[in-house]
C-alpha cells in the first residue's frame, strides 16, 4: 500500500522546512553577533585606524593653506617669490592664534632637524610683521628660509596623503624629482631592525621546535598518569605573568647570578660571562616563554597518530629511525607548522623581554613602535612600522595556508 502526498501538502512542508532553517540561521547569527561586534570594535577598527594614520598628513595642509596654494605653481628650483612669503605670514598669524604653530613645526622637524624651534620663532616674528617685503624679513630672520630644500620639504609635507612614513620605515625617501631613493647611511635604521626582528623570531622558533618536539613525543607516548604530571610543568609558565618570568631571567642571567656561579664552580669558564643585556639572554628568555606555544600544537597532533603505523612499518622490515622519519614524522607536520607559525608571529611583536633582557642592539621593531607612540608622539611613524609588521604577518600566514594546503593534497 503506497501513501502519496498532495502537491499542496508538499508545498506546505517545504515552506515549513525553509522557515525552520531560516530561524536556525537567525539564531546562529544572533549567537555569533556579539563576538563579531566585539572583534570588529576592538580589533578590526583599530587596525583600520592604524593603517590610515600611516598615510595621514594633515598638519601642514590644514594650518598653512594659503602657503600651500601659493606654492602650487612654484618650480621647486629657486626660492619662492614674495607672494609665498606673504601667504606664510598670514598662515603663521592664524596658527599662532590657534596655537598650532608647534604642530606644524613638529611635522617639519621629522625632515629638517631644528625646524620646530625655528618655525616657532618665525611665528612670533610674523605676529609683528605689518608690511612687506616679507621675503627679506624672513631671510634676515634665519638662514633656514633661504634654502630651497626647506621649501621643498614644506611643499611635500603639505600633501594630505603622504608616503613619507612608510618610505622612512624602509629607509627610503623621495628626492627632489620625486623619485624614491635611500636615505643617507647615517640615517638608515629600520631595515636592520626589521631584519633583526625576523632573525630573532626565527632563532627562537627553531629553538622551541628543537626543544619542544622531543618533549611532545615523550608526552604523547607516555602513560596518561605520567604525561599529565609532565604537562603540568609544561604549562607552569602560563601560571605566571610575562613580566615576572622575564624579571626572573634577569636575576638568573646577571653577572653575579646562579648560572655564572655554576659555570665558575664547574670550571667551564675562568671568568664571568656577559649573559644579560645580550642577544643570548634575549633568545633564552623568549624561548622559555614561547616553548609551550610550539609544543602544545605538536602534542595535540601526535596524540591523534596511531602507533600501529610505525608498528606495521617495523613488521615489514623498516628500521626504527626509518619508520619514524618516513611514517611518523610526516604526520606531525601540521602540528609543527601550526606551533612554529604561532611562535614566530608572537615573537615578531615582543617588547618587554628584549627591553629588559636585551641590549641596545637587541631591540626589536615593537620597541620603536612604543618609542614613537609614547615618547616621540609620532603616530604616523609608529603606525607605518606597525602596518609593515602587520603586512609581513599576513604574508607569512598566507604562505602557511598555501603550504598546509599543498601538504593536505599530498597526504590525500
Amino acid at each position: 500500500m503506497s501513501v502519496t502526498t498532495s502537491p499542496l501538502l508538499q508545498g506546505s512542508l517545504k515552506a515549513r522546512l525553509r522557515r525552520a532553517e531560516r530561524v536556525q540561521r537567525l539564531r546562529a547569527i544572533g549567537l555569533v553577533a556579539p563576538l563579531f561586534i566585539f572583534i570588529l570594535i576592538t580589533f578590526v577598527v583599530p587596525i583600520i585606524i592604524l593603517m590610515t594614520r600611516s598615510v595621514d598628513n594633515p598638519e601642514v595642509a590644514e594650518n598653512l593653506p594659503l602657503t600651500m596654494a601659493a606654492l602650487s605653481d612654484w618650480d621647486a628650483t629657486t626660492l619662492p617669490d614674495e607672494a609665498v612669503f606673504a601667504a606664510l605670514v598670514e598662515d603663521l598669524k592664524t596658527a599662532q592664534a590657534s596655537r598650532n604653530t608647534g604642530l606644524v613645526g613638529k611635522r617639519l622637524n621629522y625632515e629638517i632637524s631644528g625646524a620646530r624651534s625655528k618655525l616657532l620663532q618665525a611665528g612670533r616674528a610674523a605676529e609683528k610683521m605689518t608690511a612687506g617685503p616679507y621675503k627679506e624679513q624672513f631671510l634676515e630672520l634665519d638662514d633656514l628660509w633661504g634654502k630651497v630644500e626647506t621649501w621643498q620639504v614644506i611643499q611635500r609635507a603639505g600633501e594630505k596623503i603622504t608616503s613619507f612614513y612608510l618610505l622612512k620605515s624602509l629607509d627610503l625617501q623621495r628626492g627632489v624629482d620625486g623619485a624614491i631613493v635611500q636615505v643617507s647611511p647615517d640615517q638608515r635604521l629600520f631595515v636592520d631592525v626589521f631584519i633583526r626582528t625576523l632573525g630573532i623570531s626565527t632563532m627562537v622558533t627553531v629553538a622551541t621546535l628543537l626543544l619542544g618536539f622531543p618533549l611532545a613525543y615523550i608526552l604523547a607516548t607516555l602513560p596518561v598518569r605520567h604525561s599529565n604530571l609532565l604537562m603540568i610543568f609544561v604549562l607552569l609558565p602560563f601560571w605566571t605573568s610575562l613580566l615576572v618570568r622575564t624579571t626572573a631571567w634577569v636575576v638568573v642571567l646577571q653577572t653575579e647570578g646562579p648560572i655564572n656561579d655554576l659555570l665558575l664552580w664547574t670550571g667551564l669558564t675562568d671568568e664571568r660571562l656577559q649573559l644579560i643585556f645580550s642577544r643570548f639572554g634575549t633568545i633564552v628568555a623568549m624561548t622559555h616563554i614561547q616553548l609551550p606555544f610550539t609544543l602544545l600544537p605538536i602534542y595535540s597532533v601526535m596524540k591523534t597518530i596511531s602507533p600501529n603505523y610505525v608498528r606495521a612499518a617495523r613488521s615489514l622490515g623498516s628500521g626504527p629511525f626509518h619508520a619514524f622519519w618516513t611514517i611518523y614524522f610526516p604526520q606531525t607536520m601540521p602540528g609543527i607548522a601550526a606551533g612554529c607559525l604561532l611562535t614566530f608571529i608572537l615573537c615578531l611583536g615582543y617588547y618587554i623581554t628584549p627591553a629588559l633582557v636585551g641590549g641596545p642592539t637587541d631591540q626589536m621593531i615593537s620597541y620603536f613602535v612604543a618609542l614613537y607612540t609614547n615618547r616621540e608622539l609620532n603616530w604616523g611613524q609608529a603606525s607605518a612600522l606597525g602596518g609593515i609588521l602587520l603586512l609581513a604577518t599576513l604574508v607569512l600566514y598566507a604562505v602557511y595556508n598555501r603550504l598546509v594546503g599543498i601538504d593536505k593534497m599530498k597526504l590525500g
